[in-house]
């Protein structure tokens, strides 16, 4: 006879539940879903064979995440080989809710294993009953323990997620693509509002940005002078257009303005042009997030159409595992499931259309490079997504592979064999990486030896006492003079590690601290001769008296 037995992972503890009458509960499954409300009747199907209470809330997190990643945990082990019948006539069968942990405890402890059907039935009745079957456990410390755990697991994930670098990029290009549709809907505003005033300066200066800051500099255009010139000249960058504006400002056929509105259309100016400067600040930010976690795909394709690569694919480990047929057609979705409807053509490339080296293909090689290019950026993000230390050596590499291509396509100039460029990316990387590893370790001794400095001026307090517990005149002054070395030392230190991280020589402030250091060495030196001088003074006193 087979014994059914049921494994339930509450935020509790694990529980072990023995299944009365597998047989009539397998054929009766309608009968089951019923009866699996009614308490009374559920505990006529299932009893509880053992509980197992977790110690703390950090076994229990230790314990779910275990089970969440399909890991047998050394307390589920000792839990089920104590108290689960595996040799004797009667063979048990354990049921679990996930395949994952069925597979591994089928693996660690030889068992059978059964998943679905009776199992995730009896589980439903188990789920909702689960405060009634264990003794001593009330509705409201089981909704506590589930409430506690749920916090404490969902904080674990989000503060070890492995994508957090990529989110930063995905919101980036998220918000970058919003500024540009936001930022030509609001200059297309001002053009048409201030177009009313001065018609004639939409003609003369197409480009939005620069329309916008005009209306904000020029504001009523009869007030418009030879004066203004200059400030024209700077927002125009040319001084015919600067002079063909003012021109038009005073033959101009557009209406009278009041002051009120014109107030109105030069705050909304302003707001255009701040949002205009903002989204270059965004795009350098873009630009330092992908050096940082897809160096290697920006070199080869750009920072922006990198950056949509991964907010498509979810993270830069999903673009990593997308074969190059998938990263080609990235974006171009609707088109591929049309063709495949219609049995037309399927699309040739996606996302990676707006990269610059298929615009310089000619049409009957278009297909060809988007192709070669999705092979190239499958590569380059495969390498960031599993390299330690990054570096964009091999992005140069697949770019001027692609570059090579485009030639070949154009000349018939053969272009290097791909071993042959690899292996030349290979050793210019390690060369890299060597230098990073040299550059690691001199900022950590630099910043070992300032924790030792900090320390041994939080600690030489105490060297200055002499044995009776007084402190000396001479002493507290070699003292002093120590500690004012050590402090400028550290601080010297401090600022040769930040002039190091911007990229600055600090040489130019060493002789101003050198001369610093001569002014301080005859102060420190002085005071030693402080006592002395007193003494003098006394005797002096004493004399005139």
């Amino acid at each position: 006879m087979v014994l059914l037995h049921v494994l339930f992972e509450h935020a509790a503890g694990y529980a072990l539940f023995v299944v009365k009458e597998v047989e009539e509960i397998g054929m009766l499954l309608p009968q089951v879903e019923d009866c699996v409300l009614n308490i009374g009747k559920f505990n006529g199907m299932v009893s509880l064979a053992a509980f197992f209470p977790f110690k703390s809330a950090q076994a229990a997190l230790e314990n779910i995440n275990a089970i969440s990643e399909g890991v047998v945990h050394a307390d589920l082990k000792l839990f089920l080989e104590t108290n689960l019948p595996i040799g004797g006539k009667k063979k048990a069968t354990l049921g679990v809710s996930d395949a994952k942990i069925g597979a591994a405890l089928q693996e660690e402890l030889g068992l059978s294993i059964q998943t679905g059907g009776v199992v995730a039935e009896i589980l439903r009745g188990v789920r909702l009953h689960f405060h009634s079957l264990v003794k001593g456990l009330t509705a409201q410390a089981a909704s506590k323990a589930q409430l506690g755990l749920g916090h404490s697991y969902s904080r674990a994930k989000v503060k070890f997620n492995v994508n957090r670098a990529d989110n930063m990029i995905i919101q980036s290009i998220a918000l970058l693509d919003q500024l540009d549709k936001d930022i030509n809907t609001f200059s297309m505003r001002v053009r048409e509002w201030y177009g009313y005033h001065f018609p004639e300066l939409i003609r003369i200066v197409p480009d939005n940005s620069t329309y916008c800051r005009l209306a904000q500099l020029i504001g009523n255009r009869k007030e418009l002078s030879e004066e203004s010139l200059e400030a024209l000249e700077e927002v125009v960058m040319d001084g015919a257009k600067a002079q063909a504006i003012l021109e038009a400002s005073r033959s101009s056929m557009g209406m009278d303005i009041s002051p009120i509105d014109l107030i109105n259309i030069e705050r909304f100016s302003n707001r255009v042009v701040s949002l205009a400067a903002y989204r270059l600040e965004l795009q350098e930010y873009l630009r330092s997030k992908m050096s940082q976690v897809a160096p290697n795909l920006a070199a080869l394709i750009g920072d922006v159409v990198g950056a949509r690569l991964i907010s498509h694919a979810g993270s830069l480990t999903n673009l990593a595992k997308y074969p190059a047929s998938t990263v080609q057609i990235l974006g171009a979705e609707k088109a591929l499931f049309r063709a495949l409807k219609t049995r037309g053509n399927t699309p040739k490339y996606g996302l990676i259309f707006h990269s610059t080296f298929i615009g310089r293909a000619a049409a009957k090689n278009k297909g060809r490079i988007s192709r070669y290019l999705a092979n190239k950026c499958t590569i380059a993000s495969r390498i960031d997504a599993f390299s330690e230390l990054p570096t964009c050596v091999f992005g140069d590499k697949l770019r001027d592979q692609v570059e090579e291509r485009l030639s070949f396509y154009e000349t018939g100039e053969a272009p290097r064999k791909n071993l042959d460029v690899m292996k030349e990316a290979v050793i210019q990387a390690g060369e890299e990486a060597a230098q990073i590893k040299i550059k690691m370790e001199k900022k950590e001794k630099k910043r070992r030896k300032r924790e030792k400095k900090l320390a041994s001026l939080s600690t030489g307090d105490d060297e200055v006492e002499d044995a009776n517990g007084k402190v000396e005149a001479n002493g507290e002054a070699v003292v002093k003079k120590k500690k004012k070395k050590a402090a400028d030392e550290v601080v010297k230190m401090e600022e040769e590690a930040l002039a190091e991280e911007n990229g600055d020589t600090p040489a130019k402030k060493k002789k101003k601290r050198k001369s610093e250091a001569m002014d301080v060495e005859p102060e420190a030196e002085e005071a030693p001769e402080t006592p002395q001088t007193e003494k003098k003074k006394k005797k002096k006193k004493k004399e005139a008296e």
